[in-house]
């Protein structure tokens, strides 16, 4: 399934930020070579889009990898400390959603206002507390553009491990080589992101050991947003979630239940397929394995989702909300050439790099080993999820984490969530063991920031400090 993510542009009270006028000079455009990436940067710093607070440094541009592959970041540094703050990359989902729609509808510096021309300041930024990079991948999502090589998860992590070391090796971001380094995920980031950290710590022990030259990325934290981890328990927690959604009640009729649970349970069905594509391992004959399975099993989610819409389901399918208002803003000649953005137009979550995902059957394979990995080695670990979302909902999510081998298994499985209060309203109910935290975030959507941007940066903040998520 293509895990598209329409979300909420944030209220904020700050001043409307007026659209560059057409005639005004072009951006001066930088450029960096690196010599271990042999890659290329093409910059524009300080475009003064999105980014209004007086002094906080602004960089928007391009990773050429090579000459046919073109990979969008744009980079805000931290509103305060920011010579001190980790940093932060964050990623949507997809497969092939622009990591644009993080920046303006969930946790960037400002929301884009109805007339699709001007913004606001988000006072819930995560650049509040540390430095942010936002990455359109693979290539022909967002901005990017060029040439896809991406055809799985797999295949993604070395990309951007790629551009990531451009980036590190130039100039303008040397300063952030030794920082804590926070992967911060949502939806189909639930493959990303226990696989591209296990990456990136194999990389980092071949830099170690002097078999690679390379910036070692110093993974402090790994955030997962109602993700997509385990299809195998998730689709079978569609069931769960559709009979009785906690908090919202059913879903659905019992006659559609019972449906869904023939689907996973019955011979040949959902269950019995998800096993024999996890049995197929990585060998290139469970590609069709996986994608059969994959296709099966969808009909399960579109039960549960019914006519309602899929991301919130307070809402109808056929809702407005939340409003696409930073597309019309991003589609603006003036925009587009201040920020340095060369592609000739915006794809939000387009269908080319989501199709090539397909024939590897990457939907339906599990990324838990990989994330039990990851917590095992001590990198501190965030698994969160709105409640009020159907397509990764917060079930599914913890029942994928209590299946997770790792050893703090047992005691995570003996842990209740308990309720987190913001201040003095609940906001979560959470279990902490360890480095490891699993959330549920009251009243939220698929997106935790754009239905709760209060609690989701009070939650952010925790997590950079390294603290068990906790009453504010």
């Amino acid at each position: 399934m293509h895990f598209l993510a329409p979300l909420l542009a944030v209220a904020a009270l700050a001043r409307a930020t007026a659209l560059p006028s057409a005639a005004e000079a072009g951006p001066t455009i930088h450029t960096f070579t690196s010599d271990i990436t042999d890659g290329a940067l093409r910059y524009v710093n300080n475009s003064g889009i999105c980014e209004t607070t007086p002094g906080v440094h602004t960089m928007s541009g391009y990773v050429d990898t090579s000459p046919t592959m073109h990979t969008w970041f744009w980079f805000f540094a931290a509103r305060n400390a920011s010579a001190t703050a980790p940093f932060t990359l964050w990623l949507n989902g997809g497969p092939g959603c622009s990591s644009m729609i993080g920046l303006f509808q969930e946790n960037g510096p400002c929301n884009v206002n109805s007339d699709g021309k001007t913004t606001v300041n988000n006072p819930y930024s995560w650049n509040t507390v540390s430095n942010m990079l936002y990455i359109d991948q693979p290539i022909g999502t967002g901005f990017s553009y060029g040439t896809d090589s991406v055809t799985s998860t797999l295949t993604a992590a070395p990309a951007i491990w790629t551009v990531l070391q451009t980036l590190f090796d130039s100039p303008e971001f040397a300063a952030y080589q030794s920082r804590e380094f926070i992967l911060a995920t949502e939806s189909y980031g639930g493959h990303y992101g226990p696989e591209f950290a296990e990456y990136f710590e194999i990389q980092n022990n071949a830099i170690a050991a002097g078999a690679l030259k390379g910036v070692p990325l110093k993974l402090s934290a790994l955030m997962i947003n109602n993700g997509w981890i385990d299809p195998l328990i998730q689709n079978g927690q569609y069931i769960t979630f559709a009979q009785d959604a906690p908090g919202y009640g059913a879903l659905v009729s019992a006659a559609t239940v019972e449906r869904m649970n023939a689907t996973y349970f019955g011979a040949g069905g959902c269950l019995a397929q998800q096993q024999a594509c996890y049995a197929a391992g990585n060998a290139s004959a469970s590609d069709s394995v996986c994608e059969d399975a994959d296709n099966f099993c969808a009909t399960l989610f579109e039960d549960a989702a019914g006519d309602r819409d899929p991301y919130d389901l307070r809402q109808s399918s056929a809702a407005a909300f939340p409003p696409e208002y930073y597309v019309t803003y991003l589609g603006r000649a003036a925009v587009r050439s201040a920020i340095g953005a060369t592609a000739s137009t915006y794809a939000e979550c387009p269908d080319a790099p989501y199709d090539k995902f397909v024939p590897s059957g990457d939907d339906a394979r599990t990324f838990l080993p990989q994330l039990g990995n990851i917590v095992d080695k001590g990198v501190r670990v965030l698994v969160w999820a709105g409640d009020a979302d159907i397509i990764c909902n917060w079930l599914g999510g913890q029942a994928a984490v209590r299946a997770m081998e790792w050893a703090g298994k047992a005691q995570l499985a003996a842990t209740p969530l308990t309720n987190i209060t913001l201040a003095g309203a609940p906001v979560a109910a959470v279990a902490n063991v360890n480095n490891f935290t699993f959330a549920r975030v009251f009243g939220a959507g698929h997106e935790v920031a754009a239905f709760v941007p209060a609690a989701a940066l009070a939650i952010f903040e925790q997590i950079v400090a390294g603290e068990p998520l906790h009453s504010v």
